[in-house]
């Protein structure tokens, strides 16, 4: 009997090298896996691909609302961002996907999960966790890992002595993820920091900033405990939303990223990120939390998202801190609802103004003008005890600086042990 595997596919250069690669190597079964969570894809065109490339079945399973709900959410509500620029955009959609080819592997009764991550890559890791974490059982086959193939190029060859072919033009060939929330491109002019990128060229969501038009655009989003619900007025399920904020922040150029990263294996590595909704979802989702969120809780969350940021980078969805970090961020949002609203110009984003019935601020205490709520003369008493360790250290300098005073020759003599002179 075949061993049967579930090969996570995406119809690309290295999925498609990956399915004749393992009919020659391993002589298995192989269920074809696509996982819909928000890529531009012509699926019927992909299913017959991998069919005729040597799977037995493809199946195209659609989790773009969980996706949105179960993941993307979370880390909007916790404002994770990974080393300043990176939204997640792959980072959240890893376990998603391992879960799924999980489940699939289960309907099949299959012996082992495939993948096409790189060993050099984060996305191995991703992969790897994820089926760890929910079947442990199963056995993880990574051909980037184990075959001979060195570069694209040695996969594109591969392709063409099968007759079989290239999904790709080379011209275009950056290596990229896409879903609902980005487009990740990296590789080509992108592998040398000094280049700068060859945005009119690469961008696929979004103008660049110079080219958006000279007329801004204001944009009113409407949250609930954290979560959008509406944009400009208009009531929205998660994945419209999303894909409305992509529409219009790409038009203005909004939410380009261009970061050289800390990988989880250690390396550096560089890559352009269009992320245009999910930008002006964070943006939105700060201001709000700026005016809601006390002071002590606000800082306290900024450190279990840049927390969240890094175990979603490294894999670590499913583990207990990563479900503790949610928790904590979901008592935050209680009362995180209100209204945003947003200016769009060639790449930037503003706020133009934010309401709350939750709001913090209150106007009788912060106005210039004096209000019954605040009494300018508590804030002496107030700055004396906040104050008081700045002056204990002032008056310990202070008087470690002071010169001793010479002692009087009659206390000199007596300190010595030396009878005094009489006074004349």
């Amino acid at each position: 009997m075949k061993k049967k595997v579930v090969l996570a596919y995406s119809g690309g250069l290295d999925t498609t090298v990956i399915i004749p690669w393992l009919k020659e190597n391993h002589d298995c079964d192989i269920t074809a896996v696509c996982v819909d969570v928000g890529q531009e894809a012509d699926w019927k065109t992909i299913k017959q691909r991998a069919l005729d490339t040597g799977a037995s079945e493809c199946v195209v399973v659609d989790v773009r609302k969980e996706y949105v709900e179960e993941y993307v959410w979370p880390a909007l509500k916790a404002n994770a961002l990974y080393e300043d620029k990176y939204l997640l955009g792959t980072s959240t959609a890893r376990p998603l996907i391992a879960k799924v080819l999980v489940k699939e592997a289960r309907r099949v009764k299959a012996q082992a999960v495939v993948h096409g991550a790189t060993g050099k890559g984060n996305d191995q890791v991703r992969f790897d966790l994820g089926v760890m974490a929910l079947a442990p059982d199963l056995e993880i086959i990574a051909p980037w890992r184990t075959w001979r193939l060195k570069s694209r190029e040695d996969e594109i060859r591969y392709l063409k002595r099968r007759n079989i072919p290239v999904p790709m033009k080379k011209k275009d060939s950056y290596s990229r993820d896409d879903n609902l929330w980005h487009i990740s491109h990296e590789g080509l002019e992108l592998e040398d920091p000094a280049n700068e990128p060859l945005l009119a060229h690469m961008l696929k969501m979004t103008v660049p900033p110079e080219k958006a038009p000279n007329k801004g655009e204001y944009v009113e989003i409407e949250f609930e405990k954290g979560i959008p619900i509406s944009v400009n007025g208009k009531k929205l399920d998660g994945v419209s939303l999303i894909k409305t904020l992509n529409v219009l922040g790409g038009a203005h150029g909004v939410g380009l990223a261009d970061l050289v990263e800390n990988r989880v294996v250690g390396m550096k590595s560089r890559g352009v990120y269009e992320t245009p909704g999910g930008s002006i979802l964070y943006y939105a989702h700060q201001e709000l939390e700026h005016l809601c969120l006390d002071r002590e809780t606000y800082a306290f969350k900024q450190l279990a998202g840049q927390k969240m940021a890094e175990l979603i980078y490294g894999g670590l969805w499913f583990t207990p801190l990563r479900e503790a970090l949610a928790a904590f961020v979901n008592v935050t949002q209680e009362t995180v609802s209100g209204t945003v609203r947003l200016k769009l110009y060639k790449g930037s984003i503003r706020s133009a103004g934010v309401t709350s019935p939750y709001s913090l601020y209150n106007a009788s205490i912060a106005s210039f003008t004096t209000g019954e709520l605040y009494n300018h003369a508590d804030a002496k008493g107030f700055i004396r005890l906040y104050g008081l360790p700045v002056l204990v250290r002032a008056l310990m300098k202070q008087s470690s600086a002071k010169p001793a005073k010479p002692a009087k020759a009659g206390k000199a003599a007596r300190a010595s042990g030396a009878p005094a002179r009489a006074a004349k």
